[in-house]
Order: structure tokens, then C-alpha cells, then sequence
């Protein structure tokens, strides 16, 4: 008895870190360009801004034009490099904060969303480090062979200021706000519809099912937790007047970015960030699931 429970538990935990990082390398590999195309648009500060983009068509042109097509590409060592340990701590720790909320009076509607918040804050403090370099590398507006490299931007992020809130992880509160509302949304929605609505015994049918449902949990998880997305870019990338730091804390630059450039501006990149993470949710969870069911049959 003593030796079957730690090896269901590494079985269980393999199965989620192998079936979560191929879901994170595929979704990453194909939405990124549009998480470049986000952050662009997130950390410009309206039209007074001499590099602001005209629209998505704009950003999308002058970024090929300017940069070639490996400039959609930028920053996306950091996310590859995150996407194992990210995905496993999301979906092994949402499995684990399930199982501890079924032992309490709430709901299990209610129980998969706060799972799926306490998952998302979890993943947040594991992937905030490679967020700040990844922003600053997607704000870089070099061609992509004179940019620093992924470690040679962390290097000089550390060197200048160091591991803590104003270094490498500075904005950490955002992405606290940006993945546990996400997360929370994410999970709560998607195993709550999905149970709620009959599945099909044609595969293909099933799987349009499973898509739909992932779509429409990303695209509202997407919408509603865009302030802290476009925060956490402004706090991340580089600061209006170089020396001075003008976004400091999530609410902070809420406040600031509302006031100087008005409500719509705390929604800037929702548009690539919906066509990235709607789709781009549903293709996650889909892997995770079918991946992880492939495990469980033959390993």
C-alpha cells in the first residue's frame, strides 16, 4: 500500500507535466506572433506616440516591413523555455486545489473557479521572470539579428536591477491579477459547460465541441482580464523617459493609464490578444486532454 501511492502520484504528476508542456509548445508556436502584436500595441502611449500603429493591418505590416518575419518571433525563447514548468504547476496544481476543494461545503461550480484562481496565481510567480524578459525583448524594435538574446537580456535585466520587484520580476502583481482572473474564468467556465452540455459519440463532432467550448472560455477569460495584461506590459516594457519610472503597481498604472489616456486605453491589444487566446485556449486545453488521455491509456 505504502509503495502504489507515490507512484499513482509521479504518474499522475508526469502525465500532467508531459501532456501541459506539449499544450503550452504547440499554443505557443502558433499564437505567438499575435502575443508580439499585442505588446506592441499595449505599450504605446496613444497617438502622440512617434512608433504608435494605425491599426492591426499597420502593426502587423510595418513590424514585416521593418523587421522581417523572424520579428513576430521575438521573445519566444522565454515562453518555450517557461512552458513546461508553466503548464505543469497550472494544471497538476488546478488538480490538486480541486481535489481540497471537494472536501469543503462550496459548490462545484464554484470549487473549479477558485481552483482555477488558485491555479493561476501559482502558475503567475513561476512564469513572471521570463514575462519581463519576453516584453522587453518584444518591445525591442531592432531588426532580430541585432537584439540581444533571450539570456543576454535577462543578464542585463539582473545586472542593472537585480532578481527583486524592480528586476526580474517587477510587475508581479499584474501578472498575478492578469493569470488568476484568466485562470479562474478559464477552468470554471470550460468544465462547467463542458459537463453541462451532452457529449457526441462522432469524434470529429466531439472534438468541435471540445474546441467551441475551450474558444469561447478563452475569448471571455481574455476580455476580462485585459487591464492587468495591459498594466503589466506597461510596467514590464520600457518606461516613457529612460532614468525615470513612471508605471510602478498594477492599480497604479490602471489609474494612470485611464486618466491620461481614458478607459478604451486599458483594453489596447484585445483584439490580437482574442485571436491569440481564444483559439489559442482551446487548442491547450484540447492537447492537454487528448495527450494526457493517450498517457493514462498506454503509460
Amino acid at each position: 500500500m505504502t509503495t502504489k501511492k507515490p507512484q499513482s502520484l509521479l504518474r499522475e504528476a508526469s502525465h500532467q507535466i508531459i501532456a501541459g508542456g506539449s499544450a503550452g509548445l504547440v499554443e505557443i508556436c502558433l499564437m505567438h506572433p499575435l502575443d508580439v502584436v499585442k505588446t506592441r500595441f499595449q505599450i504605446q502611449r496613444g497617438n502622440s506616440d512617434p512608433n504608435s500603429y494605425k491599426n492591426l493591418t499597420d502593426c502587423f505590416r510595418t513590424i514585416f516591413r521593418n523587421e522581417g518575419i523572424s520579428g513576430f518571433y521575438k521573445g519566444i525563447l522565454p515562453p518555450i523555455v517557461a512552458e513546461t514548468p508553466k503548464r505543469a504547476v497550472k494544471f497538476f496544481t488546478f488538480e490538486q486545489y480541486k481535489k481540497a476543494l471537494s472536501l469543503t461545503p462550496l459548490s462545484a461550480g464554484v470549487a473549479l473557479s477558485v481552483a482555477g484562481l488558485g491555479a493561476g496565481l501559482t502558475e503567475a510567480v513561476v512564469v513572471n521572470p521570463f514575462e519581463v524578459v519576453k516584453v522587453s525583448l518584444q518591445a525591442n524594435r531592432d531588426a532580430f539579428k541585432e537584439q540581444p538574446s533571450s539570456f543576454a537580456q535577462a543578464r542585463r535585466i539582473i545586472n542593472a536591477d537585480g532578481f527583486g520587484l524592480r528586476g526580474l520580476n517587477k510587475g508581479l502583481t499584474s501578472t498575478l491579477g492578469r493569470h488568476g482572473v484568466f485562470n479562474m474564468i478559464y477552468f470554471g467556465f470550460y468544465f462547467n459547460v463542458k459537463d453541462a452540455i451532452p457529449t457526441s459519440p462522432d469524434p470529429t463532432l466531439e472534438f468541435m465541441r471540445k474546441f467551441a467550448i475551450g474558444l469561447v472560455s478563452g475569448t471571455i477569460s481574455s476580455c476580462v482580464n485585459i487591464p492587468f495584461d495591459v498594466a503589466k506590459s506597461r510596467i514590464q516594457g520600457p518606461q516613457p523617459v529612460p532614468g525615470e519610472i513612471k508605471y510602478r503597481t498594477c492599480f497604479q498604472t490602471m489609474a494612470l493609464v485611464y486618466r491620461e489616456e481614458g478607459y478604451l486605453a486599458l483594453y489596447k491589444g484585445l483584439v490580437p490578444k482574442i485571436m491569440r487566446l481564444g483559439p489559442g485556449g482551446a487548442v491547450m486545453l484540447l492537447v492537454y486532454e487528448y495527450v494526457s488521455g493517450w498517457l493514462q491509456k498506454n503509460w
